[in-house]
C-alpha cells in the first residue's frame, strides 16, 4: 500500500475561500474568533497580503485535499511573522506542524530574515510547546498587536546561527515533487 505524500504549494487568491474554510473553523474551535476586516483580512487577498510583500502563504495538501496552512508575513527589513499555521483536526499529532514550521524557518533563513516573530494565544498549548521545542523565546515585554483579544503572547526566534532541532517529522514535497 502506497501512502500519498504531503505536498506544499503556494497559495493564490483563487485558494482564498478554501483557506478560510480550513482556518476559520479551527480558529473558532479554539475560541480565537474571526476578524474578517482586521486580523484575518489577509485570507481574503492572499497575494497582496503575502506574495506581493515578499512573504508567502503555503498550503499543505494530500491527494488534492487541503489539510493545513502556514504563512510568513514580512514585518520589517529583518523580521518575518509566522501566521496562520493551522491543521485540520484529523491531521494533528502526525508531526505536520513540525514539518511546516521547519520548512518556514528554512525559507526565512534563505530569504535573509534575521528573526521570526509570532503572536499566539495561551489556549494553543500544543503550538506553544512546538515553538519552545524549536527554540523560540517568549517576549514578555512585547504585547501582541494581532487585533484579537485571544492573542496574549509574543514569541521570537533569532535566525543567526540557528539550526533546526533533530526531530522526526514527515517529509513534505513541493509541487514538483521535491522535498
Amino acid at each position: 500500500m502506497t501512502i500519498s505524500p504531503f505536498e506544499v504549494r503556494a497559495a493564490t487568491d483563487a485558494d482564498a475561500e478554501a483557506v478560510r474554510g480550513l482556518v476559520f473553523p479551527v480558529m473558532e474551535e479554539f475560541g480565537l474568533g474571526v476578524v474578517p476586516d482586521g486580523a484575518d483580512s489577509d485570507l481574503y487577498e492572499i497575494e497582496a497580503s503575502y506574495t506581493d510583500r515578499g512573504g508567502w502563504l503555503e498550503l499543505l495538501t494530500r491527494d488534492g485535499s487541503l489539510v493545513g496552512t502556514v504563512g510568513m508575513y514580512p514585518v520589517g527589513d529583518d523580521s518575518i511573522e509566522l501566521r496562520k499555521m493551522y491543521l485540520r483536526a484529523d491531521m494533528r499529532g502526525a508531526g505536520l506542524g513540525k514539518a511546516l514550521l521547519a520548512r518556514s524557518i528554512e525559507r526565512a533563513q534563505q530569504a535573509g530574515f534575521r528573526e521570526i516573530v509570532l503572536e499566539t494565544a495561551t489556549v494553543l498549548k500544543t503550538a506553544i510547546a512546538l515553538y519552545e521545542r524549536f527554540g523560540f523565546s517568549r517576549d514578555v515585554d512585547d504585547y501582541p498587536g494581532c487585533g484579537k483579544t485571544a492573542c496574549d503572547q509574543v514569541w521570537r526566534l533569532q535566525l543567526a546561527g540557528y539550526e533546526l532541532p533533530n526531530t522526526n517529522m514527515p517529509e513534505l514535497q513541493d509541487e514538483e515533487g521535491e522535498p
